[in-house]
């Protein structure tokens, strides 16, 4: 997400290091170069001028404090700015007391937004604890509704049936069906029919839809990929028919997410979620706070740690730990751990929210410790479960029969073992010290 712009700014953010005063001399190249970043990144020229002319304000009228360097100040106003721009806090659905929530999503055609309704609505089950019902109302678009249907009953998301040709007609049957206990909803999610472009039926269809929902948030689902066009395409419906807030599609791909922040500005609308894969558990709510810590290269680490959460078993964890202590961790729990960390993304993905991140994918020539685990994964898996539990039993015949089987070679398999030994001593020994030992002095 917004990885070309991070990966500028963050190179203009180093040689800014160590300059001893603010002076518009020597924060003119940086200015210059941040401007560059951002239009490279699709972000429209009279968002990307304000933003530079603010921080140029900021920094030269800034006293300089004593106890942080001044290329440390810069990149603190730089932060102050993106926040700013990107709506300056996270934004959450409302609760609803006493009728169930009607969410409408919008945008145009191809913008994902039958995947994205699927994705809400697995998010407010999952996270919200919200009992969902989508309704599809797209019929003109060949096997919209179908494709919605299948989404649903792929993940258990209840879907409305009907094969009405009238959009407002589903709307309010759905609505129906819910009032009278016919479905047990609490949520509903209404997925509309988009356009290539805006056009006067596509307003009337939408404004209709409102007309006969009355939601309680109306979402514009923008594809980041869009470019210069998101802008004025957000501006029409922000207009004629009104949202509370955007959900960015595609930003997983190579899209260089400029035009989200461009509307965010032109529009004075928030951003809830960002979508960055095509599985319905990609998708996320933004944090302002934490996205402009990305961009300028200083990581996020509470969105890794929320992440982590999500895939840990706390039983399963506790267990594990008892038998890091007694050096009793085997190839079978390794696995494991394994794939708690492919759940929580890519490696490469991961990497992304440390300090520094985009530098280290750079370092790790594109994706190395990627390669490394399907290799690891492989060779797991050719192992028998006696040999998972038990590495000591594998043998120079084991180990043949190991490489062949994962289409490795056995210097492959003997260097994953070798590993292994040194990072379950190295487990046990930490988990003999703790972290109060280590932190009196304890090692090794």
């Amino acid at each position: 997400m917004f990885e070309r712009l991070s990966d500028r700014i963050s190179h203009t953010l180093r040689n800014l290091r160590g300059i001893g005063k603010i002076r518009e001399s020597n924060i003119a190249e940086a200015l210059s170069e941040v401007k560059a970043s951002l239009l490279e990144a699709d972000v429209q020229y009279k968002v990307v001028q304000s933003f530079v002319d603010s921080v140029r304000q900021k920094a030269l009228g800034q006293e300089v404090l004593g106890s942080v360097e001044p290329g440390q100040q810069f990149v603190k106003i730089l932060y102050d700015e993106l926040l700013r721009i990107l709506g300056g806090k996270s934004v959450e659905i409302p609760k609803v007391s006493g009728k169930p929530l009607k969410i409408l999503l919008m945008g145009l055609q191809g913008s994902g937004k039958t995947t994205t309704a699927a994705k809400l609505a697995k998010f407010l089950r999952d996270d919200r604890r919200e009992r969902p019902f989508l309704i599809p109302t797209d019929t003109v678009r060949p096997a919209a509704r179908e494709q919605l249907e299948q989404l649903g009953a792929e993940n258990s998301l209840p879907v409305f049936l009907s094969r009405d040709t009238d959009p407002v007609s589903i709307c309010e049957a759905a609505i129906k069906a819910v009032e009278c206990r016919e479905v047990a909803a609490n949520c509903l999610i209404f997925d509309t029919q988009g356009r290539l472009a805006v056009d006067k039926s596509l307003i009337g269809e939408l404004k209709a839809l409102r007309e006969a929902v009355q939601p309680d948030l109306v979402f514009y689902v923008l594809d980041s990929m869009t470019g210069q066009d998101a802008v004025r395409s957000a501006e029409v419906f922000t207009q004629k028919i009104g949202f509370d807030g955007m959900i960015v599609t595609k930003l997983d791909g190579d899209a260089r997410g400029g035009a989200a922040l461009s509307v965010c500005v032109t529009t004075g609308k928030p951003i809830y979620f960002v979508g960055i894969g095509e599985k319905l558990e990609a998708l996320e709510r933004l944090h302002p706070d934490r996205l402009a810590s990305r961009i300028l290269g200083m990581g996020d680490i509470v969105t890794l740690v929320e992440r982590a959460e999500k895939v840990v078993d706390l039983k399963a964890a506790r267990e594990l730990s008892k038998k890091i202590q007694k050096n009793q961790f085997t190839i079978e729990d390794f696995a494991e751990q394994i794939q708690a960390v492919k759940k929580m993304g890519s490696f490469e993905d991961l990497i992304g929210f440390l300090p520094g991140g985009q530098q280290m994918k750079k370092d790790l020539q594109g994706g190395i410790p990627e390669n490394e685990l399907k290799k690891t994964d492989a060779i797991i898996k050719s192992m028998t479960q006696q040999e998972r539990r038990n590495f000591q039993i594998i043998d120079g015949n084991r180990r043949k029969r190991i490489a062949n089987g994962s289409g490795t070679t056995v210097t492959d398999v003997n260097r994953f073992l070798k590993q292994f030994v040194q990072a379950r001593s190295m487990l046990s020994r930490l988990g003999k010290v703790g972290v109060k030992g280590l932190r009196r002095g304890g090692g090794f």
